[in-house]
């Protein structure tokens, strides 16, 4: 478990301090339940990298999220922060500059984060899943160049598929790459690029033969190449801490030594890319979601109305219990689905997408039923942060509650790193084939 990288975190954790409570609005967070501790079933190593990615996100993301999110601010020095202690390459290998952990240990690791701020842990996802991209499928000398100063964050990456005519018909994709001589001539445009226009490296699917998956592969542009273009910044319900734009690429010349593997191999080198992508923006719903519980119960515990406590009334213990028990089994199903693919079990694509879909849903749903607590309207089949902002009742719609901050944060996990409709897919598909 790149036992010297742990080491370096347990030292590292003492510079932040050894408190785990984490700041949401002005009111200080009460001790984590025990039936919801997210330490449950973790190594002591695992704990401790985990305590240390709370406070980091206590300590240097959450009084700032909603600054952040208000003025649009991409915390630049705030991740470089987080890539000095291992988080800017969690699973690329110690050789290029990695931390080398699991996928269960990065997981852990984004659930923590996005206690903070579910937008900037969300892109740290991103740049990560790049990272080990180049990683897993470049060649000495392109791991070598690229992943160091990704693993510091000195660069940052975004990932390039989706375009504006191919989203879940990903193998669509128009973007061409002709060869000539020893350098590619890249041609099409990609749309909803997260840190579009910001970052540095970006991982572009494009087509080097014919129709269909067999005909992608995978290239690495640098920014300032030549051809090399961006759209407007995408004005966005959340995920306002990391900038979105189109990538635009015309007459754009890059050498074949920026390819990623071989020529044909980029769908594949994509598709792999996104089930562990999958396991990281659930996490990061995750962490919402266990802000959001505590959220929830917090301000049943301090609000009044009708003479007594919001926690007396059994509704609303009711609906937190539920949460709770969503919130538990939302982390069971995730951390066993980071466990297959970590082991390149055959049924690791369908964990990874089961864990995508049910954690993306019901993480995004519970924090809605916060609100019908406070007002005591009944509202069926919402689960935990929408729940959490309706036990919030009006305050959790000010932009003064955290609260509201998840809400609009997360909901763009049930559509990015494939829709949820396309989970489904995938999951009956494995059901069928197997059928027979």
């Amino acid at each position: 478990m790149a036992m010297g990288t742990l080491s370096r975190v347990v030292r590292l954790s003492s510079c932040i301090g050894r408190s785990r409570r984490l700041i949401f609005n002005s009111t200080q967070r009460r001790g984590i339940a025990s039936c919801i501790d997210p330490s449950h079933g973790l190594s002591d190593e695992q704990k401790e990298f985990q305590k240390m990615a709370f406070d980091f996100a206590a300590h240097e993301m959450s009084p700032h999220m909603a600054e952040w999110d208000e003025k649009e601010i991409f915390p630049v020095e705030t991740m470089r922060k987080a890539a000095q202690l291992g988080f800017g390459g969690i699973y690329v290998q110690p050789e290029v500059g990695g931390s080398g952990l699991s996928r269960l240990d990065t997981s852990v690791i984004f659930e923590a984060l996005s206690t903070g701020c579910v937008s900037t842990t969300a892109y740290i996802s991103i740049h990560n899943m790049c990272n080990w991209m180049i990683d897993t499928f470049g060649n000495t000398e392109q791991r070598e160049k690229f992943c160091p100063e990704l693993c510091t964050m000195d660069k940052f990456a975004s990932y390039c598929l989706t375009e504006p005519g191919s989203g879940s018909d990903a193998a669509s994709l128009l973007t061409t790459a002709k060869l000539e001589g020893d350098h590619y001539i890249l041609n099409g445009s990609k749309a909803f690029i997260s840190g579009g226009g910001d970052t540095d490296v970006y991982i572009v699917m494009c087509r080097t033969g014919g129709k269909g998956p067999k005909g992608i592969s995978c290239v690495v542009v640098e920014k300032d190449t030549p051809g090399l273009s961006f759209g407007k910044k995408e004005k966005k319900v959340g995920w306002n801490s990391q900038p979105t734009r189109a990538v635009i690429l015309e007459d754009c010349h890059i050498p074949v030594t920026n390819r990623l593997g071989q020529e044909g191999q980029g769908f594949n080198i994509a598709m792999r890319g996104l089930n562990g992508g999958r396991i990281n923006i659930a996490s990061c719903s995750l962490g919402a979601a266990h802000a959001c519980v505590q959220l929830a119960r917090d301000h049943l515990l301090v609000r009044k109305q009708f003479g007594e406590a919001l926690s007396n009334n059994q509704f609303l213990q009711f609906k937190l219990a539920e949460m709770a028990t969503k919130l538990v089994a939302s982390r069971l199903l995730l951390r066993e689905a980071a466990v297959a693919l970590q082991e390149s079990r055959s049924d690791a694509v369908s964990l990874c997408s089961m864990a995508k879909l049910f954690v993306t849903d019901e993480c995004f749903n519970l924090l809605r039923c916060s609100w019908t607590a406070l007002t005591h309207r009944y509202l069926c089949n919402q689960q935990i942060c929408n729940q959490a902002l309706q036990m919030h009742g009006g305050y959790g719609y000010l932009k003064d509650y955290a609260v509201q901050q998840f809400v609009r944060d997360i909901r763009v996990h049930q559509i990015l790193e494939g829709t949820n409709e396309v989970m489904r897919m995938i999951i009956a598909r494995s059901l069928l084939s197997e059928s027979g």
